[in-house]
């Protein structure tokens, strides 16, 4: 298995170089975020700007008693300096990261993009939501960050 295959290691799915699962707790967070996100999708469709959808997002998050900090600033570093700062769309009960996207299509680089903010800050699980689409189920990505995962 190869380190990307590790990051993009699914619900449960042990991987290699690490022996490490993601916690069951974790699993049914991402889940009641798709289930928010959906929801959020059902109503508005596709087609809006994504400010609109994290707005959304936010307000049907708290409503199912998720905690989403929204615009979370995470410092970046280059070995032991830091270079600079990213902002994530969305932090989800301190574990998972939220990127939103209104696009016509997820491009390999949007999923780098998720990748490198689980890296930066350090957390385990992330979700690329894109809204543009027919059908939401065609615009959800899940990532894992397996260094970040519980022993």
């Amino acid at each position: 298995m190869t380190r990307n295959q590790d990051i993009e290691a699914f619900e449960g799915v042990r991987t290699l170089r690490s022996g490490r699962v993601v916690p069951a707790e974790w699993n049914e967070l991402s889940r009641r975020v798709i289930g928010a996100a959906m929801r959020v999708h059902t109503e508005l469709g596709p087609g809006l700007p994504e400010k609109l959808y994290e707005n959304a997002l936010v307000l049907e998050c708290a409503r199912s008693g998720v905690v989403a900090n929204r615009q979370v600033v995470v410092p970046v570093a280059y070995g032991q300096e830091s270079i600079g700062e990213v902002r994530l769309d969305l932090v989800v009960e301190g574990v998972l990261v939220v990127e939103l996207k209104a696009v016509e299509s997820i491009a390999d680089l949007h999923l780098a993009q998720l990748v490198s903010y689980l890296r930066a800050g350090k957390f385990p699980l992330g979700l690329l939501i894109n809204f543009n689409v027919p059908h939401l189920r065609d615009g959800l990505y899940r990532r894992l960050n397996a260094e970040a995962l519980p022993p």
